[in-house]
């Protein structure tokens, strides 16, 4: 962050088809197999979203400290118009959108069992974060399902 190496604000593992190695913000990700757990899940939202995820970033967010800072999910690799779903447990998260150009501002609650479904030019034309808060917050587990291609 700004030229330095900084600890990211939560817990991360990237699972997914051998090939689907993924890059961003200078981090470069091999998968780890999909687990017996994990393969129904993206089944049915692979099913849901009509889409064939074959990669699935899961993020840990402890507590209410922890956090993803404003970004698009817009690297090469997910295409020009990437489908990526994200399935939230545990704890309820407010999901931030915010328009790149001009200025237009959303908040979503994610309560546990919900599927936000990105797709289309949402990459490109919106950011998304998870801020933090001073309110307690116990864990959430986001699962986001993409499509390496």
């Amino acid at each position: 962050m700004f030229g330095k190496i900084v600890d990211i604000p939560r817990l991360q593992a990237w699972y997914g088809d051998e090939a689907a190695t993924y890059a961003y913000s200078k981090l470069t990700l091999q998968p780890m197999p999909w687990t017996s757990g994990l393969l129904p899940l993206k089944q049915q939202v692979s099913d849901f979203c009509q889409s064939n995820f074959n990669g699935m970033l899961a993020n840990c967010y402890r507590d209410h400290q922890d956090s993803v800072s404003w970004h698009s999910d817009d690297e090469p690799e997910l295409g020009e118009q990437p489908v990526i779903a994200s399935l939230s447990f545990g704890c309820e998260r407010v999901f931030h959108l915010k328009q790149k150009h001009g200025g237009e501002k959303f908040k979503l609650p994610l309560q546990s069992g919900s599927l936000l479904v990105m797709s289309g030019d949402t990459q490109k034309n919106w950011s998304h974060a998870i801020h933090k808060t001073r309110i307690e917050k116990s864990m959430r587990i986001n699962l986001t399902f993409r499509n390496i291609l």
